[in-house]
C-alpha cells in the first residue's frame, strides 16, 4: 500500500505565511500613511503661500491707490491723509468698487496692524467718521509673529513711522504721502518676509532705496 501526503499547506507553513502577509500589509499602511501625511502637508502649505500671496495682493493694491485726502476722527480731529508706525499704518484710497452704481464716494479709510498673531485689515466707508461708524475687519494672513512698516520720505529716507515728526508744526509742510512702504513679516514658517510697495502719484524710487535693510 502506497502512502501518499495529502496536498495543502502545514500549520507552520500557514504560520510562516501569516506572518510574512502581515510584515508586507504593515509596511504597506506606514507607506501609505506616510504619502497622505505629505500630501496633507503639502495642501497646507500651498493653502498658507495662497494666504501670503493674497495679502501682499490686497495690501498692494491698497497702498498703490492712496490719496493724499486727510479725514475727521470718531471725536473730529483731523487725522492726515496716511498716518502710521512700525506696527500700525492708516491711510485713504481711491478705487472704492461700486458695481451698483450707488450715489456714494469712492474713497474709504484703510487700516492695518498686528493682532493675535494676525496680519488684519479694517476699512471704513465713512472718512469723516462719528462715534458710531462701524469698520468692517477680518485676518488677511496668519502664524504672524511679527510686523515692521517702514516709509520711504522725500530725501529717500526710510522713517519709522509717518508723518515724520522732526520738524515744529510751525515749520513743517503740510502731512503728504510717502514714496513708498516697506512691511516686514516675521512667520515661524517662512522667517523674514520683506516687501515694498510704491505708492502710486508720488516719484519713482531710485533703485538704492528699494528697500530699508538691502534684504531680499
Amino acid at each position: 500500500m502506497i502512502c501518499r501526503r495529502s496536498a495543502g499547506f502545514t500549520l507552520i507553513e500557514l504560520l510562516v505565511a501569516m506572518s510574512i502577509f502581515a510584515v508586507v500589509a504593515v509596511m504597506a499602511y506606514g507607506g501609505l500613511d506616510s504619502v497622505l501625511k505629505m500630501r496633507k502637508q503639502g495642501d497646507e502649505h500651498s493653502v498658507k503661500l495662497a494666504a501670503l500671496q493674497t495679502s501682499f495682493a490686497i495690501l498692494e493694491r491698497d497702498i498703490e491707490q492712496a490719496v493724499n485726502r486727510s479725514i475727521r476722527d470718531d471725536f473730529g480731529d483731523n487725522k492726515p491723509p496716511m498716518e502710521g508706525d512700525d506696527e500700525a499704518l492708516e491711510f485713504t484710497r481711491t478705487g472704492r468698487r461700486n458695481p451698483g452704481g450707488f450715489s456714494r464716494s469712492n474713497l474709504q479709510r484703510i487700516v492695518y496692524g498686528i493682532e493675535d498673531e494676525q496680519l488684519m485689515r479694517a476699512s471704513w466707508l465713512v472718512l469723516d467718521r462719528a462715534q458710531d461708524s462701524a469698520s468692517a475687519s477680518g485676518p488677511l494672513f496668519e502664524e504672524v509673529e511679527s510686523i515692521k512698516f517702514s516709509y520711504l520720505d522725500d530725501q529717500l529716507e526710510w522713517q519709522s513711522g509717518w508723518p515724520v515728526r522732526n520738524l515744529s508744526q510751525a515749520t513743517a509742510p503740510p502731512p503728504g504721502l510717502p514714496r513708498a512702504i516697506e512691511l516686514i513679516i516675521e512667520s515661524e514658517q517662512w522667517g523674514e518676509i520683506r516687501r515694498v510697495f510704491r505708492v502710486a502719484g508720488v516719484a519713482p524710487i531710485p533703485p538704492a532705496a528699494s528697500g530699508s535693510g538691502g534684504g531680499p
